[in-house]
């Protein structure tokens, strides 16, 4: 996958170098590309911002650095492009899932008090927010999103399996997690996790998925599709 960002801060995206998506981009599964929107202002000074019309606090992102930069990078072919915004529709772990199927993607990082609607209902097929409440800029809403997606596209995570089970994942929080040394300050894990028994392993490991999002967030408990052997463990757990 291709993804275009479009910032007034490309630095900030520089650790999206590291990691699990550094050595992503260096076996070339996907591409980041960033997009300075200020080297595209017709201002000598680079300006992209402006008071807006009818009065109020802050600065608005003026369209025309954004719209030639669009142009310059994508002529007539622009790709699926959103502009991350606490308006927008909130990031679900199905969403991510389509997206992640996409060949190339752009991404508008607002700042300041957002930016000219004009960019909006022209250049825009989506508003992403990544919750509800407001930071400084759309950077870090973009780099969730990009972390996000690259991790359902094919090799950039080792295995498969860690994505079918980790939280979220059919409406369920993960199991809990554990590793060496077996015993810690008295504190041991789990014996059916030394087992060796696979069978009891995974019965155990959903059944503390169960137990996991009752506890934690049973708001999920509604939608997930529970059988009618889900539903008697945890009342025998006295979850619901």
């Amino acid at each position: 996958m291709r993804i275009s960002i479009f910032t007034l801060f490309p630095a900030m995206f520089d650790q999206l170098n590291e990691s699990i998506l550094g050595r992503a981009q260096k076996k070339g599964i996907i591409e980041i590309e960033l997009i300075d929107i200020r080297l595209y202002s017709d201002s000598k000074h680079g300006c992209a911002d402006d008071y807006p019309f009818g009065g109020g606090a802050g600065m608005v992102m003026t369209p025309q650095p954004v719209f030639s930069a669009f142009e310059s990078v994508f002529g007539d072919k622009r790709p699926y492009t959103v502009y991350m915004s606490p308006q927008g529709r909130v990031l679900t772990q199905d969403r991510i899932k389509e997206i992640s199927k996409l060949d190339s993607l752009a991404v508008l990082c607002g700042h300041y008090e957002g930016v000219d609607n004009r960019i909006l209902e022209n250049l825009m097929n989506e508003e992403i927010s990544i919750g509800d409440y407001v930071l400084t800029g759309g950077e870090l809403p973009a780099m969730v999103l990009i972390d996000c997606v690259s991790r359902y596209i094919d090799g950039v995570l080792g295995s498969g399996e860690s994505l079918e089970s980790e939280s979220h994942e059919g409406d369920l929080l993960e199991y809990p997690q554990y590793t060496r040394p077996n015993v810690f300050r008295g504190m041991n894990v789990p014996e059916v996790l030394l087992s060796g028994h696979h069978a009891n392993i995974e019965k155990w490991k959903y059944e503390q998925r169960l137990i996991t999002t009752a506890k934690k967030r049973p708001d999920l408990l509604e939608k997930a599709e529970l059988s009618e052997d889900d539903i008697a463990f945890l009342k025998k757990e006295s979850l619901i």
